[in-house]
Formats: C-alpha cells, structure tokens, sequence
C-alpha cells in the first residue's frame, strides 16, 4: 500500500476512535454537572453552557500556535501530543470534584489539543493534490461517524458503569487513537527560514492571501450557521410535534439525519471534488445549504424537517472539506499546519459565536427567523465564493 493511503487509514482510525470516544460528552454533561451538586435546573443549563463553550474558544487561541509548531517539528509529533493529552484531560474531567475543576480542564483541553491543527495538514500533505479531495472528504466521514456513534454509546455507558466511569471510557479511547498515530510515517523536513517567519511576512508569502482569508472567514460563517441552529432545534421539534410522547427519541432522529447524510456521501463529493474542483463543490454545498435552512422556517412536521436536515448532511460534506481541500491548494507545504491553523480558529470561533448567540437570537426574534438570518448569511457567503474563489483560473 501506497504510504500515503496508509496513512489516511490510519488518521481515519484514530479519528473515528477519538470522535466515538469526544462525542459521548455533550449527552452526559449536564448530568454530570448535575452530579458534581449542582442542583437547581437553571444552574445547570447555565454551566452546561459555559462548560462546553469554554473548550472552543482556548482552541481559538492556541491552534495557530500548535499549526506553526507543526511546520516546524512536524506532524506526527503533535496529532501524538494532542491526541495522549485529550486522554489525560479526559481521565482528570472523571475525578474532577466540582465544576470549577471541570471548567479548568475543559480550558486546558482546548488550550493543549490541537488535534485538528495537526492531523489535517498531515493528511493534506502527504497525499497527492488530485486526490487531496476525496482523501479529506474520506476523513470527515469517519469523523462524523464516530460523533454519531458516541452519544448512543454514552448513553449506554452511562447507564451501566457510571458518569465519571464513562470518561474514563473516553480517555481509554482517546489513548487508543495515540497508540494507532504511531504508526504514521512522515517525511518531514523543515525548513527553519520559513517556520521562523513572522504572522505578517507568513500571509505575505502566500500566492493568493485574499482567498485564504475570505476561507477563514467563509469557515466562520458556516460554522456559526449550522451552531445556531443546535441549541434551539428540539425546542423548535417540541412546537411542530403533535404530541410531547417521545420527544427526545425524534429530536435524536431529526438530529441525527444531518449527520447520518453527510456520513453517506462525503467521500463521493469529495472524489467530485477532485474532478470538477472544490471551488464549484463550496459554492453548490454554500447555496444548497442556504435553500435548506430557508425551507427548514417553513416546515409543519418533525419529519419535514429531518428530510431537510438530511439535505442540509449532504451540502455539510462538501463544505469543510472543500476549504481545507482549497487550503491546501493555494498554500506553500513550509506553512501548511499555520495556516491550517487559523483556519481552526475561525472554526471554533464561529461554533463559539453560533451556539452562544442562537438560543439568544430565538427568545428575541422568534426560532423561525433564527433560520432564515442563517439562510441569508450562507447566501451571501455563496454570492462571495463565486466572486472571489469560482474562478477559471483557480482549478484544482
């Protein structure tokens, strides 16, 4: 097997084990906060929210510095330190005593992972440009797969072995994705004049600095789009349910059909992409990502929206990829982890920003409008793409 295929599968295991292990978190959050003596419900949701907030935006900030340490000692290096400190952090959340030790190492979390910042650029690195887009779109499936499996696994877990036990689970698994990195293999040779670079003279050296930019920003808005819509969705499932019998097992469906749809098709756009260019993927999953949240203010049944929740899966697998597929393009491999870097932040700046700010946007202008102010941004973002990066010179 090809090394850079070895590779891939072996980022696509470790990924899938640590996203199975991560995504068991948010369903047993609350009820471990709950557990840790915080009584009162609204205290509750108050830390649930801080919590798990908290996490994105330390990875804001230090994700840039984990990017530029990557181009400079490499990648293997730090997916191996991000992924054994998520396993430590993980064990430390199972003997946290109160929720100011949670919150700490939630912060601590972000501050010192980096996981994203690192493995991406790897895969992008060590694969060829034309099948850079089906091997990302390849890795996001096993992310999402991995994050639809957790929950139902935490759910479980928690059920028969305990809260605290459970994390302890998600560090064993976060512990098993660091056994599985150290089979990569990387030819990595750095090149000290570019990774001493200043920020300004790193976005100087870039052949198209506008439209890595505009990436940044595009990431944001899509981030902070689909995050507005994930604190409000089940109470806006509750207002179209006939009935509240089984209201957490449809809301679970109707979650999880984004997800599950992404899942499917995520590795065919992404081979798309390699054909007729991520530039036309980003602007088609950008418009079609729009329509659907217009449509999703008009629905008048929990399966009408899972439908278009469904839609709105496959429009998300050629979004992330595509940027990172871009990136990877239009940027020189000496500052590929940095830049990729950034581009994380503006990932968990725009989840922070879109899950903080939607249950907010609902209670003042109503949950229906959340989703057409979504809708508008997506739109617009789409109208940028094909200004700026659907171009016929800029071809993968």
């Amino acid at each position: 097997m090809e090394i850079w295929k070895r590779n891939l599968a072996i980022c696509c295991c470790a990924s899938f084990i640590v996203s199975v292990g991560m995504s068991q978190m948010a369903p047993i959050l609350p009820l471990y906060i709950e557990s840790l003596g915080i009584n009162n419900f609204q205290e509750i949701e108050r830390w649930s929210g801080i919590i798990f907030s908290c996490n994105f935006i330390s990875l804001a900030i230090f994700s840039p510095i984990w990017g530029r340490l990557s181009d400079k000692y490499g990648r293997k290096p730090m997916t191996l330190r991000a992924s054994l400190w998520l396993g430590i952090i993980m064990v430390g959340m199972g003997l946290a005593q109160n929720v100011y030790q949670l919150a700490g190492l939630r912060l601590a979390q972000g501050a010192m992972s980096g996981f994203q910042a690192a493995i991406i650029p790897l895969i992008a690195q060590s694969t060829p440009k034309e099948h850079s887009g089906w091997a990302l779109g390849i890795f996001f499936t096993s992310q999402v797969s991995g994050a639809l499996l957790g929950p139902l696994f935490g759910g479980l877990l928690s059920e028969t072995v305990g809260y605290r036990e459970n994390f302890f689970i998600i560090g064993a698994c976060c512990f098993v994705g660091f056994l599985l990195l150290f089979l990569l293999k990387e030819n990595f040779h750095p090149q000290p004049q570019i990774a001493a670079l200043t920020l300004s003279r790193t976005f100087n050296a870039l052949p198209d600095k506008k439209l890595i930019i505009g990436l940044f920003v595009t990431t944001l808005i899509m981030q902070f789009a689909l995050m507005s819509i994930q604190p409000i969705i089940t109470v806006y499932i509750a207002q179209l349910a006939a009935s509240p019998e089984h209201l957490a097992l449809i809301a679970g469906i109707v979650f999880s059909c984004a997800g599950f749809a992404s899942m499917l098709s995520a590795s065919h756009i992404g081979r798309l992409a390699d054909t007729i260019g991520s530039q036309k993927i980003l602007f088609i999953s950008l418009l079609l990502s729009g329509c659907s949240f217009i449509l999703q203010g008009f629905v008048r049944t929990p399966a009408e929206l899972g439908a278009l929740r469904f839609i709105l899966g496959i429009a998300t697998a050629g979004l992330l990829p595509s940027v990172n597929n871009l990136i990877r393009q239009y940027t020189p491999s000496a500052c590929l982890g940095r830049i990729y870097g950034f581009n994380q932040s503006a990932q968990f700046l725009g989840m922070f920003a879109g899950s903080f700010l939607g249950g907010h946007l609902a209670a003042l202008i109503g949950i229906k409008n959340v989703f057409f102010i979504t809708a508008l941004l997506l739109l617009l973002n789409a109208v940028w793409c094909r200004v700026m990066i659907y171009h016929p010179k800029r071809s993968n």
